[in-house]
């Protein structure tokens, strides 16, 4: 699979929990440690923790093995390593105080949301 279908199937996997305001930043040429970061919140620690589970099944449904997965039991930044797409679910607190958006903030914005639908 390519790597756009690993991300939009994390991106889809997030939004089938409700996952709030999904960026996705294409990091290619930026930083050696994957091609795309996505980025998303949760309302609470529940729906942290669904949405991260969501990511890691559908991604290993599809063949995919989870390089890692940080932060699930604290619910407040999980971070999920698919290879080259990186998963940052924020509490929603903790994402807008690292807001890894300005952080990065010269890394092109894909537009995912027109494949949502």
């Amino acid at each position: 699979m390519s790597d756009r279908a690993l991300l939009m199937t994390a991106v889809k996997a997030a939004d089938d929990k409700r996952a709030e305001d999904i960026m996705v930043l294409n990091m290619k040429g930026i930083s050696l440690i994957a091609d795309y970061f996505i980025i998303c919140h949760g309302n609470s620690d529940k729906q942290v923790q669904a949405i991260a589970r969501e990511i890691r099944e559908k991604a290993e449904e599809q063949g995919y093995s989870i390089k890692r997965m940080e932060g699930f039991d604290e619910a407040r930044w999980v971070l999920i390593d698919i290879g080259d797409v990186v998963v940052h679910v924020f509490h929603k607190e903790e994402r807008s105080y690292y807001n890894l958006e300005r952080l990065w903030g010269d890394a092109p914005i894909e537009n995912v949301q027109s494949e949502l639908n």
